[in-house]
């Protein structure tokens, strides 16, 4: 405690009282005030000065909870009024005090003036002079202080100041109540919004009673989502402060006690309320953390409201600094470089429901696990028959659905990986089995985090942990929170219907299914299917969903080299190259969605056939990268002539099965082909349809008028004869006339027979379809058959751009379109034939404007050729639509959705 000896008047009169300095820690009552020192290297000392020659009401006291008769004790009148005079005029103010008298209990007493000397306001005569507090009856005026007090007293009195005025002061006692009957009902009532308080008492850093106004509750608020050091109680009823408890309680005292605040009220535990205090000065959650006096505790963070990512940085900032609690603090992945913490690679395959194998940056292989996440597993031991091997992915309930998930969203793809820790190596025991070093992290794509998308679905559960458990994820409270709403939907693991169930058949090794199974697949021609494992360049296994079971592929129509293979008693090695072909191929397709023609079998139950990836066959890859060579059963297929063209391309390069390649001389004449130009002959067109792949369907306007003619003649036909409803039997392929919605008879095509209320029509002359009820149908006169007039919508496609794969991009590119040609005529130049419809260019009648070059201007779609790019980079220079995160194509276009 501060203090100064002042000695005045001479050596032989009366001692003058030593001045001593402090600030005001707490009014207890009307009369009595706890002084504290300034801290010096922890909590200051403290002392409790009782006001001399006066006296003020008792406050309210609550009955001991060990005296079961004893009664609560009520305010006595003007007594809280003392209290709350003495608590806004003093808290946290710098005072001077001198002590008068202190009994052989250690009572002392005294006077407080308000400043840093004895000339400052006088808090004994400034609570009598307002009628808050009394002289002491008996008390006579024989020195100065005393006369001041009763000249006060009789101002108060006169001018009818608090106890002295009209009334018995009962309006000034207060209604405690000390119990809340139904918290939650309570802490629901106030709907989160601010609630004035003060704070009365503080037990801990985090833990504090407050007096809620302006109703009185005495209640216990925890601060939500932290924890600081606390008092531990000994049996012999001592307390011995874990570290920093001390300094963590004056850190929160020195800012909130007694002062005015307000809470809002956020959950409740037991009858304790957790809550979040607000002070003009700041958070004081949000401060503890940040100076390392708490850590962020999970089972009351969720209730936060002001957001748990605050508490996390605040607490990380102590970490990183390591203040006070977080002194030894060491992070998970402090022996990591930076480049090893964060990096983005190339998912290769998914290992599991939380684990993937990525490509990184310098080629490597790396297997990641998600952070704190748990995939589906087997609840029970008797769930699984024991005569039946155990298939994880098959078997245990959500493990497809979770491995499918992460398949379809990641395979191919790259993401951004945030290591949060590195799990040890564990050696096995009774239970567990042993595990090698896992590296944990957070996984992202597209600015979603992949283990949160998981647990969202019900597809993960979440880890939990200990409190000083450091090693989860940097997203640990998102993880819960979304672990909580699937739970609250019932989703996947937490859903209360029936677990699904994949019955897979394995028919790969098993000759007597696969030639049963063989005439089926010859028939159904390309099949979709998954590929799980690659064994080599050209052996894999597959997954066929249609057919729900599971097949050994081999690719036919090359030879690739022999992997190394496993013999009894010996290890037969592979052939060269063999590595690279299995490495070439699991990049290409494991994992990933394909399409296959089963062409054969061989006598293993093996199937055999093409295998296609994207639209290009997996086996003239493997020949064009040099990885095998034609094999001369491909000669009687329609693959053959690719397969040539590609084996002789690689033969040239003379690389990896190819580096020995000698070519035998051969003398031919080569013919000169001329480069073509472009030709530009563009004739007027009418749109008239766009479809949802962006072709679109046109009129000749030089044939417009004729087209005119005949559905004046055919529609004065249709009035003076009307077709008969239910007459007419549609067939597919067959022209007609079909009644538009707006009453009018056109000519169309019939595609699709579903049922005689639907068919699908074609409309020949303007590119749109409909599907009618027979009854809008009827027969088309040779009169006005398509050998009178062509059919005049002709369709077509833009060139030099490509269209997205994404539905939304591609949806925004059509209506662009849409709105700025459809039903407006525009001038076409054919640029080339192709199998579907030939691929123009297409200008605006009026302003010449290039349309497809306005699309890839505006972000909508991609290009092919000099100029377009030109535009292209203007898109992503102003980041319009498709360009406004910058140019994803670096990370992986396929990534988005789109294709190169």
């Amino acid at each position: 405690m501060a203090s100064s000896a002042q000695s005045g008047g001479s050596s032989g009169g009366p001692a003058v009282p030593t001045v001593q300095r402090g600030i005001i820690k707490m009014v207890l009552s009307g009369c009595a005030i706890i002084v504290r020192g300034q801290p010096r290297g922890g909590p200051p000392p403290e002392r409790q000065i009782n006001l001399s020659n006066i006296r003020a009401g008792n406050l309210a006291r609550r009955a001991a909870a060990t005296q079961p008769d004893a009664k609560d004790t009520p305010d006595e009148p003007w007594a809280f009024p003392a209290r709350e005079f003495l608590r806004k005029k003093l808290i946290g103010k710098e005072v001077c005090f001198t002590i008068e008298n202190k009994t052989p209990q250690g009572r002392e007493y005294g006077m407080i003036y308000l400043g840093k000397d004895t000339n400052g306001e006088n808090i004994a005569e400034s609570l009598v002079a307002e009628g808050l507090a009394t002289r002491r009856e008996g008390m006579r005026a024989n020195n100065p202080e005393q006369n001041r007090l009763s000249e006060c007293e009789e101002q108060a009195k006169a001018a009818k100041k608090g106890m002295w005025s009209e009334g018995n002061g009962s309006h000034t006692i207060r209604d405690l109540k000390y119990t809340i009957e139904n918290p939650r009902h309570f802490v629901d009532s106030h709907h989160q919004k601010p609630v004035n308080a003060i704070i009365e008492h503080v037990r801990d850093g985090s833990v504090v009673r407050a007096l809620l106004l302006p109703d009185y509750y005495l209640v216990t608020v925890m601060l939500s989502g932290i924890k600081c050091p606390t008092f531990r109680r000994e049996a012999d009823g001592s307390e011995t402060p874990e570290p920093f408890a001390a300094e963590a309680k004056f850190f929160t005292e020195s800012r909130l006690l007694q002062r005015d605040v307000q809470i809002i009220l956020e959950s409740c535990h037991n009858q304790n309320i957790l809550g979040t205090i607000l002070h003009p000065n700041g958070n004081i959650t949000e401060l503890l953390l940040k100076e390392g006096f708490a850590r962020c505790v999970d089972w009351s963070i969720a209730v936060y409201t002001r957001g748990a990512e605050k508490l996390r940085a605040a607490e990380r900032f102590a970490k990183e600094r390591r203040l006070r609690i977080w002194r030894d603090y060491v992070a998970p992945t402090a022996n990591l470089d930076q480049k090893d913490k964060q990096f983005v690679a190339k998912v290769m395959q998914v290992l599991n429901a939380d684990a993937i194998v990525v490509k990184l940056n310098s080629g490597d292989y790396k297997t990641i696990h998600l952070s704190s996440i748990r995939p589906p597993r087997l609840e029970g031991e008797n769930t699984q028959d024991k005569n039946k091997k155990l298939r994880p992915l098959y078997d245990i309930p959500y493990m497809f659905e979770a491995r499918e998930f992460l398949r379809k969203k990641l395979i191919g793809k790259k993401v951004n990986v945030t290591v949060d820790y590195i799990r040890p190596a564990s050696p096995a025991t009774e239970t567990v089995p042993a595990f090698s070093e896992r590296t944990c992290a957070t996984v992202t794509i597209g600015g979603i985090n992949i283990a949160e998308a998981l647990v969202s679905k019900g597809l993960a559960t979440v880890i939990r942990y200990r409190q000083d458990d450091d090693q989860r994820s940097s997203h640990y409270d998102e993880l819960l929170a979304a672990e909580a709403r699937a739970i609250k939907n019932g989703k996947g693991l937490h859903s209360k219907k029936e677990v699904p169930i994949h019955r897979v058949a394995d028919i790969s090794g098993d000759t007597q299914k696969a030639k049963q199974f063989l005439p089926f697949l010859q028939r159904a021609g390309r099949s979709e299917a998954v590929v799980e494992y690659v064994f080599s360049g050209s052996r894999l296994k597959l997954y066929l969903p249609k057919e729900t079971c599971l097949i050994t592929f081999l690719l036919a129509g090359i030879e690739c080299p022999r992997g190394a293979r496993n013999l009894p008693g010996l290890v037969q090695e592979g052939e060269p190259f063999s590595e690279e072909a299995t490495l070439f191929t699991k990049e290409l397709v494991l994992q990933r969605e394909v399409e296959v023609e089963v062409e054969s079998m061989d006598k293993a139950g093996n199937f055999i056939g093409w295998l296609h990836i994207d639209g290009a066959n997996l086996s003239v890859l493997l020949v064009e990268h040099a990885l095998s060579k034609v094999h001369f059963t491909a000669e009687r297929s329609s693959y053959y002539k690719s397969l040539l063209s590609a084996e002789e391309a690689a033969k040239q390069k003379k690389e990896k099965v190819w580096a020995h390649y000698e070519e035998q001389p051969v003398e031919e004449v080569m013919p000169v082909l001329e480069e073509k130009e472009r030709s530009a002959s563009y004739k007027p067109v009418f749109v008239t349809e766009i479809t949802d792949d962006l072709h679109f369907y046109v009129q000749d306007v030089e044939t417009g008028t004729q087209l005119e003619k005949l559905m004046e003649n055919m529609r004065n036909d249709i009035a003076s004869h009307p077709p008969v409803e239910g007459s007419y039997a549609p067939r597919r392929g067959e022209f007609c006339i079909a009644k538009f919605v707006d009453g009018e008879w056109y000519r169309a095509r019939v595609e699709k027979v579903e049922s005689p209320a639907k068919i699908h029509v074609f409309y020949i002359d303007y590119g749109n379809r409909e599907v009618l009820p027979s009854t809008r149908l009827g027969t088309l006169s040779p009169a006005f058959s398509t050998r009178v007039l062509p059919a005049q919508a002709t369709e077509y496609a833009f060139a030099f751009i490509q269209v997205p794969q994404d539905d939304d991009a591609r949806t925004d590119a059509v209506d662009s379109v849409v709105r700025d040609i459809q039903n407006t005529q525009c001038l076409l130049n054919v640029e080339h034939l192709s199998a579907g419809c030939p691929h123009v260019t297409l200008q605006f009648a009026d302003s010449k404007g290039d349309v497809g070059l306005g699309l890839v201007k505006e972000g909508l779609v991609m290009v092919e050729i000099t100029e377009y790019l030109n535009a292209q980079e203007s898109a992503k220079s102003a980041r319009l639509n498709l360009w406004r995160y910058g140019d994803f194509r670096a990370d992986d276009a396929d990534e988005f959705g789109y294709s190169r």
